[in-house]
């Protein structure tokens, strides 16, 4: 049986791309798995090469989702990123990473917030 925060983190994941798919990204990639880590979402944005992170929350109680993504989490995307671009010959575009926030999964009072260029 999956534990409770990683159906949560998926769920959010499912509801991050719905999101960016509705504001005309095209999805390449989810769970990108690196040597560095994991890449939640790669997608397109026109000529851009986005890499998305999702944080999810239940609520707001200990801040706001996107606050969790520290300075180690966005070395380790980078390093990923750059894995990724290498692999796939992909150094021509331009990148840039986004978090997309999603509060309240599931329900009335979810919220999906994109923060572009975020680091």
């Amino acid at each position: 049986m999956t534990a409770p925060h990683i159906r949560t983190g998926r769920l959010g994941e499912r509801i991050a791309c719905r999101f960016l798919i509705n504001l005309g990204f095209d999805i390449l990639a989810r769970r990108y798995r690196a040597r560095w880590g994991e890449i939640d979402i790669i997608a397109f944005e026109g000529e851009t090469l986005v890499f998305v992170e999702v944080k999810t929350r239940a609520t707001r109680a200990f801040g706001q989702p996107w606050e969790f993504v520290d300075w180690e989490k966005r070395q380790r995307l980078r390093s990923a990123a750059d894995e990724f671009v290498s692999r796939y010959d992909l150094g021509r575009y331009t990148c840039r990473f986004d978090i997309v926030s999603v509060v309240s999964p599931g329900t009335r009072a979810e919220e999906v917030s994109l923060f572009r260029n975020a680091f």
